[in-house]
């Protein structure tokens, strides 16, 4: 029997700051198994977002560079909601 070789699923912790991040005010989440790569969020925010290999949207590092606006629009612009900003308070702002 031949044995198949399949390639590794990264699974990221809820504390990984590629699903989860604070931004000055907002802290985004993103629930991958939401994501289904649209990829909505790189068009609006491409410094905050980008899809990994398994075309999963993760945080950037350099998401700190686009304005609160634009991260809620990117948030707003996701097809099945799978960004969830809350506020400084843990208040849900979206969705």
């Amino acid at each position: 029997m031949k044995r198949t070789a399949y390639p590794c699923i990264k699974v990221y912790m809820a504390d990984d700051p590629k699903i989860t991040r604070k931004i000055r005010t907002l802290t985004m989440h993103i629930d991958q198994n939401l994501c289904i790569g649209a990829a909505t969020c790189i068009a609006i925010a491409p410094k905050a977002w980008a899809l990994d290999n398994q075309a999963k949207a993760i945080i950037l590092d350099t998401a700190d560079q686009e304005t609160d606006e634009t991260l809620l629009d990117a948030a707003k612009g996701c097809p099945v909601m799978a960004i969830i900003l809350t506020d400084e308070t843990g208040k849900q702002i979206f969705p």
